[in-house]
């Protein structure tokens, strides 16, 4: 059986885990309370109210007896009179101009349901029966010598407090509850801020976490603490040994350059372009071995960001156009590594194109980049060796138009992974060319 379909038939569970555990806690008391409460009605409820009616409804046939032995109403009440008292009940003929009282019941008298249907069956002449929500009730029936009204109280004829035993359960159900939700809300707080201490992680910021809860809490939280310190020593290690190798790489160059400068012009153009592009290199691992270990995450705006990343590009004299600026407000971020990205993704579509659009977008959980160029673009089965590492695209990106080492789009991944975030490329609807966008969650 597949039960896969099923479950587009099945209600959605909460998305949160308080929510489910919750949802979890409160389904079997509930459904334990209707089916108690169910089966209290239609078992106890029901037949000691019939068993109740049952005997009123012998002592109505008796008095009906009586009634029809008696010659006149006077002789009927005097035969009644010594059978009255002890019962506790109240009888009187209505006069013939007297209205006969209708049927009343209220919609949630249940028990009022069986004992009209007991006395329908069993009390001869029966005409009709009043419950009101006093304690007395009233029932008229047809005799010799006309309607006979009695009235008694309710308790003959049904429990004292119908609705005790469910009243009480539901009380003592909701305040288990309570208790329960309060004990559960502290077990689930450790993996709640566990949860925020792992989000805060992949979106490059460091909070303080101790391990605390139940012990599979504690081991989660403490296998987090360890991976999360091998992440930050591997890091590191990254960074100090592409900062070495082009530290290192820079003093060579240098002497190059200098044994160059005194070469003649003409002869030694060729050897100062290749030392310019090995500086070019350099320069690129650096960029990619800081990362976005150079920036600390503040509150910034990203529109004025993007807008001052696109006038200082206009400067230069490229063709750069900011299209749209949506969302006036402030979001975290590293805005030294967003620019260093903007950066990149501005260049590649000014080396490959001729012209470039520029949006960014505020909304309430995201925030989003964009870079459109009239350049080749990159196909969609090479997008995703285009953000790898030293990887290089030159015959989707035109190789004529220079070297590099296959890092830029790999910076802007990188800078958008530490923000939480994502590097999306496809292609340009308004220009034709590549389009990327750095999708951040806030």
């Amino acid at each position: 059986m597949n039960f896969s379909r099923l479950k587009h038939y099945l209600p959605r569970l909460p998305s949160g885990i308080y929510g489910r555990a919750a949802l979890i806690m409160l389904m079997p008391v509930i459904t334990l309370q209707i089916v108690v409460s169910f089966v209290f009605i239609r078992r106890d409820l029901e037949d000691i109210t019939t068993q109740m009616s049952q005997t009123m409804v012998r002592e109505f046939v008796m008095i009906s007896e009586e009634i029809d032995r008696s010659e006149s109403q006077e002789e009927a009440m005097g035969r009644l009179a010594p059978l009255l008292e002890p019962l506790f009940i109240d009888l009187r003929f209505l006069e013939p101009g007297d209205p006969i009282p209708i049927d009343e019941r209220h919609f949630e008298d249940y028990s009022g349901r069986i004992i009209r249907e007991v006395f329908e069956q069993a009390v001869p002449g029966f005409l009709t029966l009043q419950l009101p929500r006093s304690s007395q009730i009233s029932a008229v029936m047809e005799s010799r010598h006309g309607p006979v009204q009695m009235d008694f109280s309710r308790r003959r004829v049904s429990a004292a407090a119908p609705h005790q035993l469910i009243v009480t359960m539901v009380v003592f159900g909701f305040l288990l509850i309570v208790i329960a939700m309060v004990y559960m809300r502290n077990q689930l707080r450790p993996i709640k801020r566990l949860a925020d201490a792992a989000e805060a992680f992949g979106r490059g910021r460091m909070i303080p976490y101790t391990p605390r809860g139940a012990t599979e809490v504690r081991a989660a939280g403490a296998a987090f603490v360890d991976m999360r310190a091998r992440i930050e020593r591997q890091i590191e290690q990254r960074t100090l040994m592409l900062s070495g190798v082009s530290h290192d790489l820079r003093t060579p160059l240098t002497r190059l350059k200098l044994g160059l400068a005194m070469i003649d012009e003409e002869d030694a153009a060729p050897m100062i372009q290749d030392v310019k592009e090995m500086e070019d290199m350099v320069n690129a691992f650096l960029d990619f071995s800081r990362g976005v270990t150079t920036s600390a995450m503040a509150e910034s705006d990203p529109c004025a960001l993007v807008e001052e990343a696109v006038q200082n590009w206009v400067r230069q004299g490229k063709t750069v156009h900011l299209v749209e600026a949506v969302g006036n407000r402030r979001v975290p971020l590293r805005a030294a590594a967003v620019r260093r990205a903007l950066d990149n993704l501005i260049s590649n579509a000014v080396r490959y194109g001729t012209r470039a659009r520029v949006s960014v977008v505020v909304m309430q959980k995201s925030l989003r980049i964009r870079v459109e160029d009239d350049g080749p673009g990159i196909p969609e089965d090479l997008r995703g060796d285009a953000i790898r590492p030293f990887t290089r695209l030159d015959p989707a990106r035109n190789q004529d138009l220079g070297t590099g080492v296959g890092l830029g789009l790999a910076i802007v991944a990188d800078i958008a992974r530490a923000h939480g975030g994502t590097l999306r490329l496809g292609t340009s609807e308004a220009l034709g060319g590549l389009q990327a966008d750095i999708v951040i969650a806030l």
